[in-house]
């Protein structure tokens, strides 16, 4: 039977949930957790980890640059010590978090413009993943299918996880499209759940152009801040599960 990860990034809030999204964590299998640089504080940080738990939902965390002004989508030039820093920084915030709360950490993904870099720029994913590796060698790494992030999580010895979109357009070579194309972001249910299928099973999707894709998938991602999220996850998975696909975390 094909397996795969749904993941969603979450507790991207201050003060209050969204009501959405605790209707998405009951649909997904693991939770990217802002870590209160792009979004998030300690209060969305613990409730979003205790709900996690309740729900038997995976605990990530989902480290960015330190821009609220631009919900970390905006590239910040740093060297690799200072991204080496950032993540290790904002890895032990929720690892404290999770842990009075009596959960472990079991995966990172980086968020927005540090995610795209790491994908596309090697220097950048080495300096994710000796982060990463440094502060707790048996988290897995999510990255880009393809991307220099699973390569340079590969070479530090850490397990990666390929992740593909369902509510994102690509473009021809494997790449998400910016979001400031036109339709980079689908938000039609019965679009995502079309494309979930043949990505997850089939191992390939659609370019904006038409061009089929080759990705390979361990962990399909739905983006937490897409509007109707909870609904695309929930007919994302019935979608996958009506194809006899399964929905689980990766251990």
């Amino acid at each position: 039977m094909t397996v795969i990860d749904l993941n969603a990034d979450v507790g991207e809030w201050d003060e209050n949930p969204p009501s959405w999204e605790l209707d998405l964590m009951t649909v997904v299998s693991s939770a990217n957790i802002a870590c209160g640089m792009h979004a998030g504080s300690p209060t969305a940080m613990s409730f979003t980890v205790e709900l996690a738990a309740t729900q038997g939902v995976s605990v990530g965390a989902h480290p960015s640059f330190d821009d609220r002004d631009h919900f970390g989508r905006r590239e910040v030039a740093l060297s690799p010590q200072e991204i080496g820093l950032l993540v290790a920084s904002q890895l032990e915030t929720l690892a404290n978090v999770a842990a009075r709360a009596n959960v472990r950490l079991r995966h990172v993904k980086p968020h927005g413009a540090l995610y795209n870099m790491a994908a596309r720029q090697r220097w950048v994913a080495d300096a994710v993943a000796a982060a990463v590796v440094t502060f707790d060698s048996e988290l897995l790494l999510y990255g880009l299918a393809g991307s220099s992030l699973i390569a340079a999580g590969t070479a530090a010895g850490l397990r990666t996880a390929s992740e593909a979109f369902a509510d994102r357009a690509y473009l021809a070579d494997g790449s998400l499209a910016p979001r400031s194309v036109p339709a980079a972001v689908v938000e039609d249910p019965d679009r995502v759940a079309s494309r979930a299928v043949p990505i997850v099973r089939d191992g390939f999707v659609a370019a904006l152009d038409g061009t089929p894709v080759h990705v390979t998938a361990e962990t399909l991602c739905i983006h937490g801040d897409t509007p109707g999220a909870a609904t695309l996850a929930r007919r994302v998975r019935q979608a996958l599960e009506a194809a006899g696909v399964q929905v689980s975390a990766i251990r």
